[in-house]
């Protein structure tokens, strides 16, 4: 298996003055093209400990990414390190000198005699282009391991690995860049409930299953070879009936997938939200397959009660539901109630009737969590009834208070 590795640098990183959103980017990118990282570190602005960090890696990797530290400033180390792991010296690049030269010059500048720095390169280096920043990025191999270094910069950064590290790595590895991925996006189960289930399934030589967890999906991903679709299709097929009623979409996000099932109904949809906060409606609304179907949609405050203080909150938003879908003229509406201690209810009215439920958290989730999850069972119960499918399913997450489905003949009797 190739280990690819990267180390991040900079105090601003490793003492959490910023977030390392390039590495997560980095590995998501990665791990769906084939080439899944097995280590991520992270060094201050110390030349020593950069140093022995990225000898460690050239012991123990076949591809290293070093992500910052190419600036013209006296903290930034990465090229420094790296001619004294590869044993060369700096030396200058006339191409990227005039490179900057050329970017100054063109803003009406003159350049700083600091970013000559950003120049001077190990001399076995080969470029790395950066069209948009001063930082040219560069390749080195040192001791059997092959080193990408690259700026920090988020936007230079992520233009130089999807268009000239991720197609190099294919190039020099096409053996591993020979899977494809297929992925289910779950939600409302566990990543051990999912492994429990899938652990057992027996996958033919070069497959292999991998999972990623943020709220709030999980993503089961089939790794296969390329050129074995069929092979890959059927276990897909097989893994979707073992985990289907957790599984919202299928190689494409569940908004994209609640898109093209509401383009097809061709249904048009009104929102009244109070625990979401707005949070459903402009969900919808980046689609732009589901925009086109969205009508008026509410915002209610928090303290607003609907139904009146001894009313079941379920029945006072099953009311909303109704009253929203006639007000809006709509087909559908999809409503959040009130957020009463640790319980929320959900509900929609359709032309056969209408659904709602009450449920409550069985963990801790912040107040944008709870607007996400919230708003996310929402979109599902619109999906499954859009597919033809149960309304109600148990989360893993959350605990089922109580539900209710009501046809239209009763409603209009």
């Amino acid at each position: 298996m190739l280990k690819i590795a990267m180390l991040s640098t900079g105090e601003e990183v490793l003492h959490g003055d910023i977030v390392d959103t390039n590495a997560a980017w980095l590995s998501s990118l990665f791990y769906e093209h084939g080439f899944p990282l097995v280590k991520r570190s992270t060094v201050g602005d110390s030349l020593q400990a950069l140093t022995e960090e990225l000898l460690m890696l050239s012991f123990n990797s076949d591809v290293v990414i070093v992500n910052g530290g190419l600036g013209p400033t006296t903290d930034d180390m990465s090229t420094e390190a790296a001619a004294a792991i590869s044993e060369q010296p700096l030396v200058l690049f006339p191409e990227w000198k005039e490179r900057l030269e050329a970017f100054f010059t063109s803003r009406g500048l003159t350049m700083p005699e600091s970013n000559i720095k950003q120049a001077m390169l190990p001399e076995q280096s080969t470029l790395i282009d950066n069209p948009v920043g001063t930082a040219c990025g560069f390749k080195l191999e040192v001791n059997g391991c092959l080193f990408y270094f690259t700026p920090g910069v988020p936007k230079e950064f992520k233009l130089m690995a999807e268009s000239q590290i991720l197609p190099d790595l294919k190039h020099q590895f096409p053996e591993q860049a020979g899977l494809d991925c297929s992925k289910l996006y779950t939600f409302g189960t566990s990543e051990s409930g999912l492994a429990d289930v899938l652990d057992k399934v027996s996958l033919p030589s070069g497959y292999s299953l991998g999972y990623r967890s943020y709220l709030p999906y999980i993503e089961v991903k089939l790794f296969g070879p390329k050129q074995d679709l069929d092979v890959r299709v059927k276990l897909l097929q097989l893994i979707f009936k073992l985990i289907e009623k957790h599984v919202v979409s299928v190689d494409e996000s569940l908004s994209d997938h609640l898109g093209h099932l509401v383009a097809e109904k061709k249904l048009s949809i009104s929102t009244s939200e109070q625990s979401t906060q707005g949070w459903l409606s402009n969900w919808l609304h980046e689609n732009a397959l589901m925009a086109k179907y969205c009508g008026h949609g509410w915002v209610l405050g928090q303290s607003l009660d609907i139904g009146g203080e001894e009313k079941d909150p379920l029945a006072a938003t099953f009311a909303l539901a109704g009253a929203t879908r006639d007000k809006c003229s709509t087909d559908i509406s999809l409503v959040t109630g009130r957020l009463i201690d640790n319980s929320f209810t959900v509900a929609f009215s359709a032309p056969e009737g209408e659904w709602g439920q009450t449920l409550s958290f069985n963990r801790h989730y912040t107040i944008e969590e709870q607007k996400l999850v919230i708003g996310t069972v929402a979109a599902d119960m619109l999906r499954r009834y859009l597919s033809s499918k149960p309304i109600f399913v148990s989360y893993s997450s959350l605990k089922s208070v109580k539900e209710m489905h009501v046809p239209r003949g009763l409603l209009d009797s």
